[in-house]
């Protein structure tokens, strides 16, 4: 009988090996070659493509190059490597002394497949308290303090009811309650910071002193975030990726609070009228590495930083759809991902509800697949729902050996 193994990573072809009774010592030998990559090098040079091409058949693996490579018309090319962790490592090895910027290359394919081969546990470090994800992704409750919210129309508006919203989250196993004052919805307009604050800081101060988890300030404006902070929230959790207010990553680093960044295209305003890529992947991650850079230029901790794609910010459907299916390619970026699916339009888009209300089962699927892409931190409205779809997805993914 042929059985299909689940092996996801390391952990899963070491088993897989042992298993058989295999010799120890050959576990970590044979391991590795059971990781199997497929991975993009974009824009590589005509020379470049050829030695990752010779290189890669001559430790048993291939690449793919586009056609002009072989006969000399093409000055450039993409190049998809393929093969396992093990011979990737080997090709690495031999590119460190070569020109055309393979040597740089070679130090990020090996930094990408040691962390697959020595996999260190991520971390996020929210002042003082420590994350680290080892019994799966926290899922953030989201608490809109504002009469126009695209998910619930206002709902918790009055202080007293979001209050008793975010003792309603925690008790349905919320890890984070993100308390936001103004609407980010397409076409919303900015809100003043003296009425942002009215609306945040009783439910922050409130939910801070009742609450055992960590309460998040939903903002873009460091003097929102400071006040915040202040008033006993951990995280800030910022839509622009310091694009909006550069001073609000020395605000959060001064206070040692965590800090997400988020991917953004345009202003809510108008950040759907026909948003384009010519990469969407490389774009946002690339973007995302900016705002890292300038975090940590401003002082933050890279334990306290987390990342977001943006899923429905300055994203149409397919830019949403390959966010979602590639966040494996934005967490070698080392750091936590935080996603945010929840209710959104895209899986109204997808024939799963017209309203917002509606699309629970839509935002359990979306929440589920994110999960397994890699993400740490999971944003949603239902935090029961959500918190029952994953531990259904997790003992399903751990069982098999």
């Amino acid at each position: 009988m042929i059985s299909v193994l689940p092996v996801r990573d390391i952990h899963d072809a070491r088993a897989a090996v042992r298993a058989t009774g295999a010799d120890e010592g050959c576990v970590d030998l044979m391991a590795p070659k059971a990781l199997g990559l497929c991975l993009r090098i974009s824009g590589a040079t005509m020379p470049a493509a050829n030695i990752l091409k010779q290189e890669m058949l001559a430790c048993g693996g291939d690449a793919a190059v586009h056609r002009g490579v072989i006969d000399g018309s093409a000055r450039a090319s993409d190049v998809v490597i393929l093969g396992n962790a093990k011979q990737v490592l080997r090709v690495a090895e031999k590119l460190r002394g070569q020109p055309f910027g393979l040597k740089k290359l070679a130090g990020e394919l090996e930094d990408y497949c040691r962390s697959l081969l020595d996999p260190q546990p991520a971390v996020w470090l929210c002042r003082g308290r420590l994350f680290d994800f080892s019994s799966g992704p926290l899922v953030m409750g989201i608490l809109n303090v504002t009469p126009d919210s695209f998910a619930d129309g206002g709902r918790h508006f009055d202080p007293a009811k979001a209050i008793d919203r975010g003792l309603e989250m925690a008790e349905q196993g919320a890890d984070i309650v993100d308390v936001g004052g103004e609407s980010t919805r397409p076409g919303a307009e900015p809100v003043p910071e003296d009425e942002e604050l009215r609306r945040v800081l009783p439910v922050i101060g409130a939910l801070s002193k009742q609450l055992g988890i960590p309460v998040s300030i939903d903002t873009y404006k460091s003097g929102v975030a400071r006040a915040a902070l202040g008033a006993g929230a951990s995280i800030v959790n910022d839509i622009s990726g310091l694009g909006y207010d550069p001073e609000l990553a020395r605000v959060a680093a001064g206070e040692k609070a965590g800090l997400i960044m988020m991917h953004i295209k345009g202003s809510p305003r108008d950040m759907q009228k026909n948003p384009h890529y010519q990469d969407v992947v490389s774009e946002v991650r690339e973007a995302l590495a900016g705002s890292l850079t300038l975090a940590l230029e401003s002082g933050a901790a890279r334990e306290s930083l987390a990342l977001d794609p943006g899923i429905g910010f300055g994203k149409d459907l397919e830019h949403n759809l390959k966010l979602m299916n590639n966040l494996k390619t934005l967490a070698t970026l080392g750091r936590p991902l935080a996603v945010g699916a929840s209710r959104k339009s895209f899986i109204g888009r997808l024939g799963a509800g017209d309203a917002p209300e509606q699309r629970l089962p839509g935002s359990l699927a979306a929440a589920v697949m994110a999960a397994r892409g890699g993400a740490s931190v999971i944003r949603v409205h239902d935090v029961a729902e959500t918190r029952r779809a994953l531990a259904v997805a997790r003992a399903i993914g751990e069982a098999g050996w």
